[in-house]
């Protein structure tokens, strides 16, 4: 369990840094983003977390306000698992928790 927990955690770290990423290269890049190879790549890395969101927001939510709702959720999930792995570890007495 705790090495799902771990997975999931790391999963979610690298979908929230991608999410920041690709946020500060739009602040940069301005209107050339489009053409910005590593502003493509953040792209591709959130697309299935980006994608997920638009499907269950409803359809007044404007897409370019989809990424900022896929950060808050993917950041509100990231501290669930957090608080549930610190919770299991503590029930396991810190067996195999680093």
């Amino acid at each position: 369990m705790l090495t799902l927990l771990n997975l999931l955690q790391l999963v979610l770290y690298i979908a929230l840094l991608a999410l920041l990423g690709q946020g500060l290269l739009y602040l940069l890049a301005g209107a050339k983003r489009d053409t910005n190879l590593f502003y493509q790549l953040l792209r591709i890395l959130t697309k299935p977390f980006t994608a997920v969101v638009r499907k269950l927001t409803p359809s007044k939510v404007a897409d370019r306000h989809v990424p900022f709702v896929t950060f808050g959720a993917l950041l509100l999930i990231y501290l669930v698992v957090t608080f549930e792995k610190l919770s299991l570890c503590v029930s396991l007495y810190m067996v195999g928790c680093r």
